[in-house]
């Protein structure tokens, strides 16, 4: 069977979807298309932005940019380069970005399981009858010294309760934690299918701050499973291809 779920790549459309929902934008960290005047706002605002391409997948070419007293540090996977001024930051940014796309997104500094920053991905699928439903929850904990968490960027997979457990959280607030990225999974589905129809499947990219808040980054229309085959409990991997059968997804 023909794999039968829409995608839609832009992290900008995507972004605009989610800030239009009353409920889930407090949950969006700021986000702006990159341009000269929207750096300088962004710069202004917050002392960590970054910068990542509309199309991007895999955390590839996510550039993060930290605010320092003699200027900007930028970091592109593990090396760093720094810019004394905002304009000579915006000539180097804008010479990466050449004719693709690019945004810039508010900073969330994340808390952090046995030392190493994490993220977490919320897998939400529709059953037959078309109803959303968390498949899937599990955290996505980055390599030292890399910007993003992701699996292709040296990052591993880990389970969620030992995750939020090695951060310092306790059961109880684990339980409701995970039972509110649920929620917010299967809210952000319903807002999708208000744009477009033909969703089946969504990977939430949520970053959770030092208070225990969580901000969506991203929402993958076409998210990787495949890494789950890795892990030693196989039951996540397993439930979600019991839904992803039906429209037609193997790995």
């Amino acid at each position: 069977m023909k794999y039968k779920s829409l995608s839609v790549k832009s992290k900008w459309i995507k972004t605009k979807w989610l800030i239009k929902h009353r409920k889930l934008k407090k949950f969006i960290p700021r986000t702006m298309l990159f341009n000269s005047k929207n750096l300088d706002l962004m710069l202004s605002a917050f002392s960590t932005i970054y910068f990542k391409p509309t199309d991007g997948t895999g955390g590839a070419d996510i550039i993060r940019i930290k605010r320092k007293d003699s200027g900007y540090q930028i970091q592109l996977k593990s090396v760093k380069s720094y810019y004394s001024s905002r304009k000579s930051l915006y000539i180097k940014l804008h010479r990466i970005s050449k004719k693709r796309s690019f945004l810039l997104q508010q900073g969330i500094l994340l808390v952090r399981t046995s030392g190493r920053p994490f993220d977490v991905r919320v897998m939400v699928q529709k059953t037959t009858k078309g109803k959303w439903v968390s498949s899937a929850t599990f955290t996505k904990i980055g390599r030292a010294g890399k910007v993003a968490t992701n699996y292709h960027q040296g990052g591993k997979l880990g389970y969620f309760f030992q995750t939020m457990a090695g951060a310092g959280f306790k059961s109880a607030s684990i339980r409701r934690k995970k039972t509110k990225l649920e929620w917010l999974g299967c809210i952000v589905g319903n807002q999708f299918d208000s744009y477009k129809k033909g969703f089946r499947e969504l990977g939430l990219d949520v970053a959770l701050d030092v208070k225990g808040k969580p901000w969506i980054l991203e929402v993958n229309t076409k998210p990787a499973i495949y890494p789950l085959k890795y892990l030693k409990d196989k039951s996540m991997y397993r439930r979600i291809l019991s839904f992803s059968k039906q429209y037609g997804r193997s790995n």
